[in-house]
């Protein structure tokens, strides 16, 4: 796949950083540019932004080269969200590997409660989301209150005034970004599966690395909040067959995993337990997997 595509790299030193930003950007400036204002507007710490380009036809390349503090990797091809995670993460030079998508909008306080919870659990064996605010809630994980379904839509200031104040518990799950995990976590699992290319259910993939390791936290932070516009970047992407190749993977869909394993959505409670499986579960499962042998050849 990638026999052909040039693969470039700057570093740029960031004295003091807490975290190690990736963010993959695909010919989408004007969200990268508001994603990175509020991350060195909105935070309480400073944070090493390393950002992946791909391609960049759009004068990304050009923006982020010019920008003094944000490293980046560059290919120029799209390669995707796993090769361009695995490659950002060369540059990382912090204890923590956080993944943000570039059509985020990083709230007040955001990193402080984050590192407030990792604080608080005292070891690395974590996997910790942030919470996202959309304008049509994707799942139970996210909040839904709409301040702009584009960037031209954008209600900042209406955003800012408003966003601690929309209602939401702490829950169970952690898998979509902005998510974190320790450095250790994350090159001990061998980051994200390049065989889930481009990256769908890549994010889940990565969830049930953990899973296999033994960690057990899988904590939504409700106090630490981003706006997210939308999977800008996924909506113009050729997607791959993520949801047959996690079955084929690990013998059971996203759903059982989420449902039955990290419980996402649900409060929050602690440390997770090993599930107790349905045995109808379990056959719907394993007819998926035999199914999923044939549709994975296509």
């Amino acid at each position: 796949m990638i026999d052909h595509v040039k693969f470039t790299s700057e570093k740029r030193e960031v004295k003091n950083a807490l975290f190690s930003i990736l963010i993959p950007s695909w010919n989408n400036l004007e969200y990268l540019k508001l994603c990175i204002k509020s991350i060195e507007q909105n935070s309480s710490f400073t944070h090493e932004i390393i950002v992946h380009v791909n391609e960049g036809f759009d004068g990304t390349l050009e923006w982020i080269q010019s920008q003094k503090n944000i490293s980046y990797t560059h290919t120029s091809e799209n390669v995707g969200v796993c090769y361009a995670l695995n490659y950002c993460s060369t540059l990382a030079s912090t204890g923590y590997i956080l993944y943000m998508n570039d059509d985020m909008y990083a709230c007040p306080l955001w990193d402080k409660y984050l590192y407030d919870e990792i604080q608080n659990i005292g070891h690395h064996n974590f996997f910790l989301s942030a919470t996202a605010i959309e304008p049509k809630a994707q799942s139970k994980c996210s909040i839904e209150k709409n301040y702009g379904l584009t960037i031209n839509e954008f209600n900042e200031e209406k955003l800012l005034a408003e966003f601690e104040t929309l209602p939401m518990e702490d829950w169970n799950g952690a898998t979509w970004p902005p998510n974190i995990v320790h450095k250790s976590v994350w090159e001990l699992a061998g980051k994200y599966s390049i065989e889930f290319s481009p990256g769908m259910y890549s994010d889940p993939d990565f969830s049930m690395k953990l899973w296999q390791m033994g960690i057990r936290i899988f904590k939504g932070v409700a106090k630490s909040r981003v706006y997210h516009f939308g999977s800008i970047s996924v909506k113009k992407v050729k997607k791959n067959k993520g949801y047959y190749q996690f079955i084929s993977k690990w013998g059971m869909t996203q759903g059982t995993f989420s449902k039955y394993y990290i419980k996402r959505g649900q409060p929050y409670h602690g440390a997770l337990e090993n599930p107790r499986i349905p045995f109808s579960i379990k056959l719907k499962s394993g007819f998926k997997q035999f199914l999923s042998l044939f549709i994975n050849k296509q």
